[in-house]
């Protein structure tokens, strides 16, 4: 009882935390909501129209706003008679639909089972965009949840990218596999993998280089480190994780297709979500490459990773601002 308590605490505390972080992307998309309907009691052509271009500014995604205006053209072509009181509802329902279709097949809480160990993670993103950091804060979630974590820096075109790793590794407690600056990155990660079989390591997070994602060298030199791995370990790495900053809106989708072309990429994490308003692009991306959103950064502390649960975006997103465009 008293564990199930103490998750049910966590659980609310990380509503409240998500909730505070898409304050800005919740108060514009309904401010331009509220807008969009203002003087206007069913939902027409006209209305539609002007939700195509909340959506858009808010984020969302061209493709992923197209799909959700056809959803809600063929309700409102179906009842005739859609009031704009209702129109939230159905922007609400639309997009969890979009997202549950993009549900990870294996569940992402770091406190589910692994299908093997080593479970090996490669992730992948350009530089500044928070995948270090990301990446110590995974660990520490993994450590807290009782699994042991070994680290791989093999981002080795930088030595900040190893030192910062470092930072991380202490702060979460966990060991850490490095070389020298310009060393194969190939190198780090087959020694990280060997070292986890031999300590018989329960999880094993790999950086990658994040310079120039548009260069092919780069695609090429991550397509060899997954040869690599798989070579020490079977199948490794059985996840690829892009990690994507949030706030920086359309340009993150840009990246995400640079790196979906070249690498397969099994989930994405979305950092950088609190204090922005282009939270909506958690769905464009999400619809718009098929690959699930698995975990949200939406604060600095070490515990602010959370693991992506779409109810809690939507309702988040859908929150007390859902009751200001009626």
């Amino acid at each position: 009882m008293a564990l199930f308590g103490f998750k049910r605490k966590q659980k609310e505390q990380e509503q409240e935390t998500l909730e505070a972080g898409l304050e800005k992307t919740r108060t514009g998309l309904f401010d331009k909501l509220s807008r969009a309907v203002a003087g206007k009691d069913t939902v027409d052509d006209d209305v539609l129209d002007d939700l195509e271009e909340v959506l858009v500014t808010s984020d969302v995604g061209v493709t992923t706003t197209v799909d959700v205006i056809r959803r809600i053209e063929a309700r409102v072509a179906e009842d005739k008679y859609v009031s704009t009181a209702e129109l939230q509802g159905l922007i609400r329902a639309e997009i969890a639909n979009l997202l549950l279709q993009n549900a990870p097949e294996r569940p992402a809480d770091f406190d589910a089972p692994l299908p093997s160990t080593p479970h090996v993670v490669m992730v992948v993103g350009v530089n500044g965009v928070g995948k270090t950091t990301s990446i110590g804060k995974m660990a520490h979630r993994y450590k807290v949840a009782g699994k042991s974590v070994l680290l791989g820096a093999a981002d080795t075109f930088r030595a900040a990218a190893t030192e910062q790793l470092d930072v991380w590794a202490g702060r979460a407690g966990v060991p850490i596999i490095k070389q020298y600056q310009g060393a194969d990155p190939a190198a780090v990660a087959f020694d990280t993998l060997a070292a986890a079989k031999s300590r018989d390591t329960d999880v094993v997070l790999i950086d990658t280089a994040g310079r120039l994602h548009n260069r092919v060298g780069l695609m090429d030199e991550l397509a060899k480190v997954r040869r690599v791995m798989d070579r020490q370990v079977a199948g490794a790495p059985h996840e690829v994780l892009l990690v994507l900053d949030g706030s920086t809106g359309q340009n993150a989708l840009r990246q995400a297709e640079a790196f979906t072309e070249s690498v397969d990429v099994t989930g994405l994490v979305l950092t950088k979500l609190d204090g922005t308003a282009k939270g909506g692009i958690v769905i464009g991306i999400s619809n718009e490459f098929q690959i699930p959103v698995k975990y949200i950064g939406v604060g600095e502390g070490i515990d602010d990773l959370q693991v992506f649960d779409r109810s809690a975006f939507v309702d988040a997103l859908f929150g007390d601002g859902a009751q200001s465009a009626g």
